[in-house]
């Protein structure tokens, strides 16, 4: 009589099921797979890793875009006359798409880690590339709508370099654990890490900030101007918003002036009163007439306020007291004389920045401080009486900045929105900011950080050492794990290790060594030695299975 045990005892393999499950659908054992992966699969993991970097970029040009978010939505006004915040669908979208693509990658890595095939499931990949072709459409978009905003990307990565340099550093370190089991697994060579680390370790070289100087060669902090009084806390150009930008101790005011059929001087920015008033309400048939064919009569009947609790334009309105909002509701569209008349009362510097009538608004209107937005050279800008140059933050470089410093012709830059901005512009030597958030700014009592050249130098050399080390520890490591399984016993054999057979051959081998069950009266023996004979070994090289011996009894 012979007495029989399981062949197999199987080890629950948990996370590698839910790995392979979600990444391509293969929740059972016996459908993974440790074989090369296939062309056409390489092809979808390099279709994803675009995916997953031109979002990364994407989602990197719209967090620091946030500075402009409102620049964008009145160019979308000016496109399409109603006013709607662009910006939460492209965030939402964007926020999902890299949430998605992000997770796939992880699994797609750690497929790799563990030397899994990959295998992406069709649904995923028809995801990965409806993202991929969105945002390609995207960034044509708004590199055809609004191509100046990219300079922000260069801008802040002169402030974010030294800081997505360790980032980025300390990613690829990570990622040399999976590098490093390929590259032993498969005795295949590594020049590309080592030369994307050697690239990486060299990057502080070209690195550029203002913000890396010595502390002692720190101007002094830039005076705020209210762009348009403090559009974030109330309606733009009206006497609520130009006292809320004092309260916020700005040093000057800047309006848009438009003057009005029978010559009176009123601030607004648009063409029309549509957006900012309720023309539509009283003057309906001509609410996209030119904001000039109105008279002051009837600009003054119109109410500048119920717009701003309507579209909340910056967000703010729920933080706005009920005595607020009910100012708020009743404003009127201002006058300049009323701008200036305020300005005078409080001490405050008024700016004028269009060329024309320019001499006859300095002997009538003393009080405005003339500036210009034209890059002129020095001489030129002096000969016109012109002390300040008002100038995009993307036109206000640093080595300029010095230059009509020294010729005694501030730089005032605009607009200046983010605490990140500002420090930037800061530490570049500039006298003044326009902003739309003086409340914000006035938060920022130093440069949000700001070291020397041997500080940054020192941070570099260390954390490449750093780096270097957990590289080579990792190889190592890899290598010496490596060889320890090559020098396995029989109990240690693979099923896949032994001969390559049809997938569908592998598959059903699979089952039966699952399934069967050798005391339950089957010829599960006959079963195997059948397979065994043919070739194939037992053990699955995904599944480790335990045999127990055979108990034979006489």
């Amino acid at each position: 009589m012979v007495k029989h045990q399981p062949l197999q005892v199987y080890e629950r393999q948990l996370c590698l099921s839910c790995l392979t499950g979600i990444y391509g659908c293969r929740w059972k054992r016996y459908q993974r797979s440790h074989d090369d992966s296939s062309k056409w699969e390489c092809s979808w993991f390099f279709l994803l890793c675009c995916s997953f970097l031109l979002l990364l970029v994407w989602s990197y040009f719209w967090l620091e875009a946030r500075n402009d978010y409102n620049e964008f939505n009145w160019l979308l006004y000016n496109r399409s006359a109603v006013w709607k915040d662009g910006t939460v669908p492209i965030l939402a979208t964007t926020l999902t798409g890299f949430t998605y693509t992000a997770f796939l990658m992880i699994l797609a890595l750690c497929h790799i880690a563990l030397g899994q095939q990959l295998n992406l499931y069709w649904i995923h990949k028809i995801v990965v590339l409806a993202i991929l072709l969105t945002t390609i459409t995207g960034v044509v978009s708004i590199d055809d709508f609004w191509q100046d905003e990219w300079d922000i990307v260069i801008i802040s990565l002169q402030f974010t370099g030294p800081f997505l340099h360790i980032g980025a550093l300390a990613v690829v370190t990570a990622l040399g654990w999976v590098i490093a089991g390929q590259v032993v697994r498969l005795e295949r060579s590594s020049e590309l890490k080592v030369i994307v680390l050697v690239v990486l370790y060299l990057v502080p070289l070209f690195i550029s900030s203002p913000c890396i100087m010595d502390r002692s060669k720190l101007g002094p902090r830039p005076a705020v101007i209210g762009r348009r009084g403090a559009p974030m806390l109330a309606p733009e150009h009206t006497i609520m918003s130009f006292s809320k930008a004092l309260q916020q101790k700005v040093t000057a005011l800047e309006a848009d002036v438009t003057i009005s059929l029978d010559g009176v001087p009123f601030l607004m920015r648009d063409r029309t009163l549509r957006r900012t008033t309720n023309v539509d309400k009283l003057f309906p048939s001509r609410q996209d007439h030119d904001a000039s064919f109105f008279n002051w009569t009837e600009i003054r009947s119109l109410n500048a306020g119920l717009w701003f609790l309507r579209d909340d334009p910056y967000w703010t309105v729920q933080y706005m007291s009920e005595k607020d909002r009910n100012r708020t509701a009743n404003q009127t569209v201002c006058s300049l004389a009323e701008l200036l008349r305020l300005a005078a009362r409080t001490n405050r510097s008024v700016m004028w920045t269009p060329d024309w009538y320019r001499k006859k608004v300095r002997a009538a209107v003393p009080l405005l401080k003339q500036t210009s937005d034209e890059k002129l050279p020095v001489a030129e800008l002096k000969e016109r009486g012109i002390s300040t140059l008002t100038l995009h933050y993307s036109q206000a470089r640093a080595q300029d900045i010095r230059q009509f410093s020294g010729s005694n012709v501030s730089v005032n830059v605009y607009p200046v929105n983010e605490p990140w901005l500002y420090s930037l512009m800061w530490c570049s030597g500039v006298q003044s900011v326009s902003s739309d958030a003086p409340h914000i700014l006035k938060k920022v009592p130093n440069p949000i950080w700001i070291m020397s050249a041997e500080e940054y130098g020192l941070i570099w050399i260390t954390s490449d050492l750093i780096s270097v080390a957990l590289v080579i520890g990792i190889f190592i490591f890899q290598k010496w794990k490596m060889s320890g399984m090559r020098s396995y016993n029989p109990e240690q054999i693979m099923l896949s290790a032994v001969v390559r057979r049809p997938s569908r051959d592998v598959n059903l081998m699979k089952e039966k060594l699952i399934f069967s069950e050798i005391n339950n009266g089957v010829g599960s023996t006959d079963e195997l030695s059948a397979y065994t004979g043919n070739g194939l070994g037992v053990y699955a090289r995904d599944d480790i299975m335990t045999p127990v011996r055979h108990a034979t009894k006489l």
